[in-house]
């Protein structure tokens, strides 16, 4: 099921891209400025205010799907990785059993 929503996750981040390229930017910078004065498909404005509200609402769709993949992959593992395998907290387990107590000479 993760592997499914990682698939959808990278192909929506594949199509935020592209549609921020292709949106015309203040500047000529992006490749909306390759297609000339007249962009016939989306009429005179250039659906400019479609591109827009399109980049908007796969920006929210981003981040929750960001937020929902990180929860998912909390609850496949019950908590971190580094937590289960940390060798530094096996060796403090280790070393507080082999402590031994010093007597002080009388």
């Amino acid at each position: 099921m993760v592997i499914f929503f990682m698939i959808l996750f990278i192909i929506l981040c594949v199509l935020l891209g592209f549609i921020i390229l292709i949106q015309q930017g203040k500047g000529d910078m992006g490749l909306g400025g390759l297609g000339g004065g007249s962009q016939m498909l989306f009429g005179g404005s250039g659906g400019q205010d479609f591109f827009e509200k399109v980049t908007w609402v796969m920006g929210a769709l981003f981040i929750l799907g960001a937020l929902g993949l990180t929860i998912l992959k909390y609850k496949e593992y019950g908590s971190t990785r580094i937590k289960q395998s940390s060798p530094i907290t096996q060796t403090q387990e280790k070393a507080k059993k082999d402590v031994v107590p010093i007597q002080q000479p009388k």
